[in-house]
């Protein structure tokens, strides 16, 4: 499996590329009140507003920097019911595409964060899955989406 590989603080983590719509460049968000510290903003992605979640808050850490290797990653987050809406994820350090063999995966033990996943090892380290499925608490998804249900 091809994964996006990019850090949330010291550590490595991956995104199947599967769920990626595109990678854009650092850009100038638009703040929303009232919506959780991880809830970084609005991109206008060709004049269509797209929530951008912060990776780093919502791990508990402090926000990602703004460097030249911070990227706003498009994904296609489908919300339980089957509705699929663009999301923008903050990530920072994204180092490229890597190859994870599919057999080398393994659950972590660790469940204190419901979207990380399972685990591979490489020559640079460990390397941990982003489930997207499992990012959004529901009152999130009903914030930030138009229509979105709360269950």
């Amino acid at each position: 499996m091809k994964v996006l590989v990019f850090h949330i603080g010291r550590d490595r983590y991956g995104l199947p590329l599967a769920g990626i719509v595109r990678v854009l460049p650092l850009l100038e968000l638009k703040q929303l009140p009232l919506t959780p510290d991880y809830v970084a903003g609005l991109v206008d992605l060709h004049g269509v507003p797209v929530p951008v979640i912060d990776l780093s808050r919502l791990a508990g850490l402090p926000p990602a920097a703004a460097q030249f290797d911070t990227r706003i990653v498009i994904v296609d987050y489908q919300a339980p019911g089957g509705d699929t809406h663009a999301l923008g994820l903050l990530a920072s350090q994204v180092r490229g595409i890597a190859d994870i063999a599919m057999e080398k995966l393994e659950d972590s033990g660790v469940t204190t964060a419901p979207f990380l996943g399972q685990v591979a090892s490489d020559a640079d380290g460990i390397v941990q899955l982003v489930e997207l499925q499992h990012l959004l608490p529901p009152d999130v998804r009903a914030l930030l989406f138009q229509g979105g249900s709360a269950a």
